[in-house]
This record gives structure tokens, sequence and C-alpha cells, in this order.
């Protein structure tokens, strides 16, 4: 009994997992992960690994907002706002990944795994980019959607009571 119900979340689990790859948002998070660790294998095997660290950070904060939106956590953990915080995810993704790579291109003469991963850092730096426009457009559509300013005017809190004037 106990095998059955093991199974069925891990099939849930995995049921979900391929249909959010399937949405825009997973298929950026995914490549945005893959590139990560292409980008971290570059820089551990090249003569100057201290570049690991940028690949290992963006690609963990990667992990956990893929988890959190490909299980709906984001709708169920409401006090962190979870489209600003990947939007700072990802524009700092762009900013580290393109500072990194470029002056990893500029000094890896002699180290093809270092100039690789620049290479890899700056397609990297172009999803992010990307990540970040798609989450910009995202956040400034729910703004016009709202009023222009993400929360109800004046007017409607005074004629809905949650306000008073004094």
């Amino acid at each position: 009994m106990a095998a059955d119900t093991t199974e069925n979340s891990s099939a849930g689990v995995v049921e979900k997992l391929k249909s959010y790859v399937r949405t825009q948002k997973g298929t950026i998070l995914a490549a945005e992960i893959v590139l990560s660790l292409i980008i971290l294998i570059c820089y551990a095997s090249s003569w100057y690994g201290g570049y690991t660290a940028v690949a290992i950070c963006e690609m963990c904060f990667a992990i956990v907002f893929f988890c959190v939106f490909m299980m709906n956590l984001d709708q169920q953990f409401t006090a962190v706002s979870w489209v600003w915080s990947d939007f700072i995810r990802a524009f700092t993704g762009t900013l580290v990944y393109l500072i990194t790579s470029l002056i990893c291109v500029i000094r890896g003469a002699g180290d093809g795994a270092l100039i690789a991963g620049g290479v890899f850092g700056l397609l990297a730096g172009l999803l992010f980019a990307y990540d970040t426009y798609t989450i910009y457009l995202q956040i400034k559509s729910a703004r016009s959607q709202t009023g222009g300013s993400g929360t109800q005017n004046r007017e409607e809190r005074l004629s809905e009571g949650r306000w008073t004037v004094k």
C-alpha cells in the first residue's frame, strides 16, 4: 500500500516536470540549468577554477525557481513576490555572466576550457537577458491590468470602505 502511494506521487512529480518543461518559462529555466552546468564543467577544467562559483550560484538559483514554479509553490507562499524575485535573479544572472564571461574570453589565452566557458557564459548571459525581458513583460502586463500602479486607486478603496477619510 505504501509503495503504491510513493509510486503515484513520484509519477505525479514526473508528470508535473514534463508538463512544466513544455511551457516557455520551464524551457527557459531548464536551458539556464543545463547551460550553467556546461559552464561549470568548463570552468572547473580550466587552469583558473575561480569562476566556478558564478555557475554554481546561478545554477542553484535556477533550480530553486524551477522547482518553485513547477510545484506551484509560488501560489502557496504568497509572502514572497516570486515574480520580482525571479526578475532580480535573472537580471543579476545576466550581469554576472556577461561580466565574468568577457573577462574569461579576454584573459583566457592558452586556456581552451576557460575560453569555452566564457563563450558559453556569453550565451547564458543572453539567455538570462531574454528571461529578464519576458519577466519584465509579465510584470508590465500585470500592472496594466490592475490600473497601472499594481494596486487599486484611492477612489476605489474609499468606495469599498477599506480607507476612511479623516
